[in-house]
């Protein structure tokens, strides 16, 4: 689905810069910008055209749509944090975590507490992650799955995953599995928590994305 929006940017001369007057009908979002509305009457733009005041116009393109499955895979990789929706006893639980991905299942490490206990009751979780650039251009995905806690070499096989991921220089000391983070102990199975991973059995992903463009002056 497109929306179109018509943005204004107002350039005042020299001989009026003491004063502006906007009509109601307009919204203010910038020192030297105003947004058209659908109630903005001609009247109202005829007003402004004859107080002087060059005009640049911006058609301003706002896109929403679906994320297809390549562009899933890739919000999904790219993050280092997402969400856990968790449901039990009538209680729901959304949690920011950690996390890597391997095209087929989420790996995290916690420690006892809320959410694991949910898990553990009601294994059916969803998850959310997002890449935002800004309020008006970002994707999102939203994923389905199982909670399965990893033990032996299954559980190893996570915290590998878990090491070898990507994270940004400056980052939260959650995200370190160690205290010696960037660095590794020699036996990875000493790293303590639990170690779980969510099986993905559904996904998908929605986009906004703002494309402007001058295509007007006076």
């Amino acid at each position: 689905m497109t929306r179109f929006y018509f943005q204004i940017s107002l350039k005042v001369p020299a001989h009026k810069r003491t004063s502006i007057i906007i009509d109601h009908e307009f919204y203010q979002v910038a020192p030297s910008m105003i947004i058209i509305t659908e109630n903005t009457a001609e009247t109202d733009l005829g007003h402004l055209f004859k107080t002087g005041y060059h005009l640049v116009l911006k058609k301003i393109e706002n896109m929403f749509g679906k994320l297809n499955a390549v562009e899933i895979e890739a919000v999904i990789q790219q993050q280092p944090v997402g969400r856990i929706g968790c449901h039990a006893d009538d209680l729901t639980y959304f949690v920011p975590i950690s996390y890597a991905y391997d095209g087929t299942y989420i790996y995290a490490r916690s420690f006892e507490g809320m959410k694991i206990n949910m898990m553990r009751k009601n294994p059916s979780v969803c998850f959310q992650t997002d890449n935002t650039n800004d309020l008006s251009n970002w994707q999102s995905v939203i994923l389905w799955g199982v909670f399965e806690e990893l033990e032996g070499a299954e559980r190893t096989q996570a915290l590998r995953k878990l090491t070898e991921r990507t994270l940004p220089i400056v980052s939260s000391e959650t995200m370190h599995l160690t205290p010696q983070w960037p660095f590794m102990p020699e036996d990875i199975n000493n790293i303590k928590g639990i170690v779980f991973r969510i099986r993905v059995t559904e996904k998908t992903g929605r986009f906004e994305k703002i494309k402007d463009r001058n295509f007007f002056a006076t």
